[in-house]
């Protein structure tokens, strides 16, 4: 597949990072031991609760004097909680910091790992999104709601994904991963039309786009067979590429290419308080969906994603994130929050305002509750 024809060259220079290593397979933990030896002398893992009480016990990982620490995350990626493990990392004198979890514990990890210029481990317990291979994090408020995007000096030096691990937990994290996996090619591809930089201060490089392309493709063709095995808790090669979709494409596909409208709109929905029970993959696909209207995709093109969302139940419709009534008022805040100057969606090649979001979000809603004969609830 050619990925570069008419549309718009990049000026500047093409930039592309990565972890300095990526390790996938079962029993994969059992690494961890050597991983911090190789690094440092004193490890800190910033543990989710659940992983603590149900992971760690399985791999014979206790707190050690001699090699180990462990702290738990109290919940959310704000400063507060930043500045907290800040502390803990001077007074006990760490020298590599270990993030076990999901999302926003291993983004909590990155960030702390950053300010104090250590290295940093991340081991997903979830394939819930694609911020373990990153060298960005997002920042909430303690209530939840988006904030900054904190870019940091370098990639993990190591992501350590375990798929025994990964294909215990809910499956729903795995979907909701391949939610967030979704928007890397269309991302990529506006990116790329309009000349936009990439999340590293460059411009696409053909092997990033690739990437992303790649990582669309094994959406589509595993993805359905690889929620069967989670539903299973089995680890089988589907599952293993979904894995690989959701944490290293994913990944280095955003980064590397860069963010458009899907982000964006994920990020307006923060201010909603009834999406807040709902993952960032869930919110990010109905992200997707939107940016499908606002960039005036082609009809198969939407036909195929929507029925990908619907086979693996991925939110088509505002309801599916936990809007029930569809106010125009309370969207139009979603919308203007996504249109902020500093976010990607104005990536996209379209011109972008509130009133374009909000028709977007709405279309995108109205066309999934079609495709589910359901009435509509707006309320005006």
């Amino acid at each position: 597949m050619i990925l570069v024809s008419d549309e718009k060259s990049s000026p500047g220079t093409l930039k592309a990072v990565f972890p300095g290593k990526y390790i996938q397979g079962e029993k994969a933990l059992t690494e961890l031991p050597f991983l911090v030896e190789l690094l440092g002398s004193r490890g800190l893992i910033l543990s989710s609760p659940t992983t603590r009480s149900n992971v760690l016990p399985k791999y014979c990982l206790k707190e050690r004097e001699d090699w180990i620490e462990i702290e738990t995350f109290r919940g959310e990626c704000c400063m507060s909680e930043v500045e907290r493990l800040e502390k803990i990392v001077h007074h006990k004198k760490i020298d590599v910091l270990v993030g076990m979890g999901g999302g926003k514990t291993i983004d909590t990890a990155k960030i702390v790992a950053d300010r104090t210029n250590i290295p940093v481990i991340v081991v997903p317990t979830i394939a819930s999104t694609d911020a373990p291979c990153s060298g960005c994090a997002v920042v909430y408020s303690e209530e939840g709601v988006f904030q900054s995007v904190y870019y940091l000096k370098m990639n993990p030096q190591v992501v350590l994904v375990d798929l025994d691990i990964i294909a215990s937990a809910p499956t729903r994290f795995l979907v909701a991963g391949m939610g967030d996996a979704l928007a890397t090619w269309f991302e990529a591809r506006s990116c790329k039309k309009s000349g936009s930089a990439n999340e590293c201060g460059g411009y696409s490089t053909l092997t990033a786009l690739s990437i992303a392309r790649l990582c669309y493709d094994t959406l589509l063709r595993f993805g359905p067979a690889a929620k069967e095995a989670c539903d299973q808790y089995l680890v089988t090669p589907q599952l293993s590429c979904i894995v690989e979709a959701n944490t290293l494409m994913s990944g280095l596909g955003f980064e590397s290419s860069g963010l458009a409208a899907a982000h964006s709109i994920h990020n307006g929905m923060t201010v909603l308080e009834e999406t807040h029970a709902y993952y960032h993959g869930e919110k990010v696909a109905f992200g997707v969906l939107a940016g499908l209207f606002l960039t005036h995709a082609p009809e198969a093109e939407k036909k195929t994603v929507y029925g990908f969302c619907e086979q693996i139940g991925l939110p088509t419709t505002l309801a599916d994130i936990g809007i029930h009534e569809i106010d125009r008022e309370r969207l139009m805040a979603v919308a203007v929050k996504a249109c902020v100057p500093q976010e990607g969606i104005h990536h996209e090649r379209v011109k972008i305002t509130p009133k374009k979001v909000l028709n977007a979000i709405l279309a995108a809603d109205e066309y999934g509750r079609n495709r589910k004969q359901l009435p509509l609830q707006y309320k005006f």
